[in-house]
């Protein structure tokens, strides 16, 4: 089984793959060795029957299936992973393959197969609406959390010196959990944003960390429907983006209880539900304090 180091990590070898290029700039003509972020395709297994397959950017990979078995409702707590292993390669290849024994878990993975086929690349194709997460009894955070919005206003400065593949290629998204005084829990990279939270939940649940009521996540890029999923489920309480979020996942957030901040860049920030977490009281509308 994998190491499940939070922050301060180094980029794991298979993330990274080399290649040679050629630059033009200004005129002039270089042939120059570039890094690329590594993308394979990875078999989640449930026993011998398969569930899923993800592509991602290799490592981590058995956070990125226990992460991916809680967020997508298939397990609730650690207790249900009987073992969870990362099958050895074979000579000459990557190991491209978790295995998953599940316990206490009337799941059939042939019933879902199609779906989460699909949903490999969104997080979320093949659920009907909204309906199909609020049918799965997710909690509304912690209402009492709160956090500075100084301390907010920090947290992507922090992600982006951590983002150690990322500054070799230029090619990955980033997810990272931050407590309420702004401390870096742990960073995860990915191709797939869906995947790097997967793989941040999955370090978590492995951990025996969850749920994590008293944390923030922040995500590179927007903060779409499928995050604003996968941050319920292991009880997030404020999911930050530096861009944009999506008009379902603004709907869903409101819908049950989430604080969803987007555009958090520099000394500002915007927020689309739950203000009343990362904005002092005095600052807000009455129908805002709620």
């Amino acid at each position: 089984m994998e190491e499940h180091d939070g922050a301060g990590m180094r980029a794991p070898d298979q993330s990274v793959e080399f290649t040679q290029v050629t630059q033009w700039e200004n005129g002039e003509v270089r042939d120059l060795q570039d890094s690329l972020a590594a993308e394979e395709p990875l078999e989640i297994r449930i026993g011998d029957v398969p569930l899923t397959v993800t592509m991602r950017t290799p490592g981590h990979d058995t956070e990125l299936a226990a992460g991916f078995l809680l967020t997508e409702g298939i397990i609730e707590c650690r207790e249900q992973i009987g073992d969870i292993r990362a099958v050895a390669p074979k000579s000459g290849s990557r190991g491209n393959l978790v295995e998953v024994e599940l316990k206490d878990s009337d799941f059939d993975p042939r019933s879902l197969q199609r779906n989460f086929f699909a949903a490999s690349s969104c997080g979320i194709c093949g659920k009907a609406s909204i309906n199909a997460i609020r049918l799965r009894g997710l909690r509304q955070p912690d209402r009492n959390f709160r956090i500075d919005p100084e301390v907010l206003c920090g947290l992507p400065e922090l992600l982006r010196s951590e983002q150690a593949v990322f500054s070799k290629t230029g090619g990955l998204h980033a997810a990272a959990l931050f407590d309420a005084e702004g401390q870096l829990m742990a960073v995860r990279e990915d191709i797939g944003r869906h995947n790097a939270v997967d793989k941040i939940v999955g370090w978590a649940l492995l951990e025996g960390r969850l749920p994590l009521a008293r944390h923030i996540l922040l995500v590179s890029g927007r903060g779409g429907f499928e995050i604003a999923q996968k941050a319920l489920a292991a009880g997030v309480p404020i999911l930050a983006s530096v861009s944009a979020p999506s008009s379902l996942a603004v709907k869903l957030a409101r819908e049950l209880g989430l604080t969803l901040v987007g555009f958090l860049r520099g000394r500002r920030f915007v927020v689309y539900s739950g203000a009343f977490r990362c904005i002092p009281a005095e600052g807000l509308d009455s129908d805002l304090r709620a």
